[in-house]
């Protein structure tokens, strides 16, 4: 048997191959939309790819099942519950699908959406203790995926809540303890709360540890599961109806065209959004007017479908040798829009000069000592900013700042802090995308604001 997984840091992604070495078939798990390192892998172990299958339909990234397909000629597997534009192979709750000797059996595991499944891998079929279990959005190591991101017409997140503890506490808890735990995301993902950044696990280990898979009652598990969760970004629904549509594949190797600064703009007089993604340092320094900062070292993507739409036009703005990258991991969540980027940045700005603009990034001492007429913008999540907050701050998570920057005054000045002072700058350049004028970010952040308190 072969099980590899990929793991994407960016997006906290997990994706597998599973392969019989006897018979050389395969099936990928869960793919990116990416799929080349998956091609290459499978060629270099001699493997045919026959089928792709997603554990449920993704809102958070566009899956790569459709580039497989296309590739490879694989079949195209989802729980039963998915309705698809494109032919599907529906997969029903004890499902056994033959590599050779290595089997897998379809577990149907909803909660985080109705047609979610877990994928059991056996080295050889009728092996008493499975080898691994897939779990995609159901079990996480240390948590299990949330019930309200893609909630059914009809039904509700309590409803999905529901099949979640029966899910866990009836169907994965029943597996032997000796089983591998391969989840589809980790630490980071939105797709549900306390994620390890641990990238494996055992079934005894999660009844052991984690949180969810403790004994309660149903109501006490509903109640922990439906508090407390990240703010989804609105691209999420976007990308869990692309998941279930034909729509354009991704072509490998297409770079960004690079633009001209009369180019960029006449780009930007259209109404093109600028991604700029330098560090928020680097930013500050100088930018173009109603640039958006998403720096590229951070969450890029998922940030960046926090903060513009996917029928936007963008050009990316940043370090020469990393724009494809950006273009690329834009992609992945189906923002295919990307124009260009800006070619020699240095020399393009001093042509931009009258479109360039600087701005203030304050130490939490100098905020501390602004006047009450100040409004602070908390931009973290709801978990975040129960362990503590500023006395007085605004609260309006980045994910949903878009959408609400008019409950932000315009009248006064705005100082926008997160956790530690990289989606402030996000959250800041977004506010003055919008129109925003006298807007600051907190350098190093709430944690760099509670420090100050300690040694003051």
């Amino acid at each position: 048997m072969i099980l590899t997984q990929y793991y994407l840091s960016c997006l906290s992604h997990g994706s597998y191959l599973i392969g019989d070495e006897t018979t050389g078939q395969a099936v990928i798990v869960d793919p990116r939309r990416d799929i080349t390192e998956y091609l290459d892998d499978a060629e270099a172990q001699h493997l045919d790819i026959v089928g792709v299958i997603n554990t449920h339909v993704h809102a958070d990234f566009v899956a790569g099942h459709l580039e497989l397909a296309e590739a490879t000629g694989a079949w195209i597997g989802y729980g039963s519950h998915a309705d698809a534009e494109f032919d599907v192979r529906s997969l029903k709750h004890g499902d056994h699908i033959s590599l050779g000797e290595v089997d897998l059996e379809i577990l149907e595991t909803p909660g985080h959406t109705w047609e979610s499944i877990s994928v059991l891998v056996r080295e050889r079929a009728g092996d008493d203790i499975p080898a691994a279990v897939l779990t995609g959005d159901s079990m996480f190591i240390g948590g299990v995926g949330r019930p309200d991101l893609v909630v059914s017409k009809g039904s509700s997140a309590d409803d999905l809540a529901k099949a979640m503890y029966s899910t866990i506490h009836d169907v994965l808890l029943a597996l032997p303890d000796e089983t591998v735990l391969y989840p589809a995301h980790g630490a980071g993902s939105s797709c549900g709360k306390n994620l390890s950044d641990d990238l494996d696990s055992t079934i005894g280990a999660q009844r052991r540890t984690n949180i969810f898979a403790q004994p309660m009652s149903e109501d006490e598990f509903v109640a922990m599961i439906t508090t407390g969760q990240p703010a989804a970004p609105e691209y999420f629904a976007v990308d869990a109806a692309l998941n279930l549509k034909k729509r354009p594949t991704l072509k490998p190797g297409e770079d960004l065209t690079p633009l001209s600064p009369a180019e960029t703009r006449a780009a930007l007089e259209r109404g093109v959004k600028i991604i700029d993604t330098r560090s928020p340092e680097q930013f500050a320094t100088g930018h173009l007017d109603g640039s958006i900062n998403v720096g590229v070292d951070g969450r890029f993507a998922e940030t960046a479908g926090m903060v513009v739409h996917e029928d936007d036009e963008l050009v990316v703005v940043g370090d020469i040798d990393r724009v494809d990258e950006a273009g690329l991991r834009l992609s992945r969540i189906g923002f295919d829009r990307v124009v260009g980027y800006l070619a020699d940045p240095a020399n393009a700005f001093a042509e931009l000069a009258d479109l360039m603009v600087r701005t203030e990034r304050l130490t939490a001492q100098e905020m501390n000592g602004l006047g009450s007429d100040a409004v602070v913008l908390d931009v973290r999540n709801p978990g975040e900013r129960e362990d503590g907050a500023i006395p007085g701050s605004l609260h309006i998570p980045l994910a949903e700042l878009g959408r609400r920057h008019s409950e932000v005054p315009e009248a006064t000045e705005v100082i926008v802090h997160c956790a530690s002072g990289w989606r402030s700058s996000v959250g800041a350049s977004l506010l003055r995308s919008h129109g925003h004028s006298d807007v600051k970010d907190l350098l190093g952040g709430y944690n760099e604001w509670a420090e100050s308190l300690e040694t003051s």
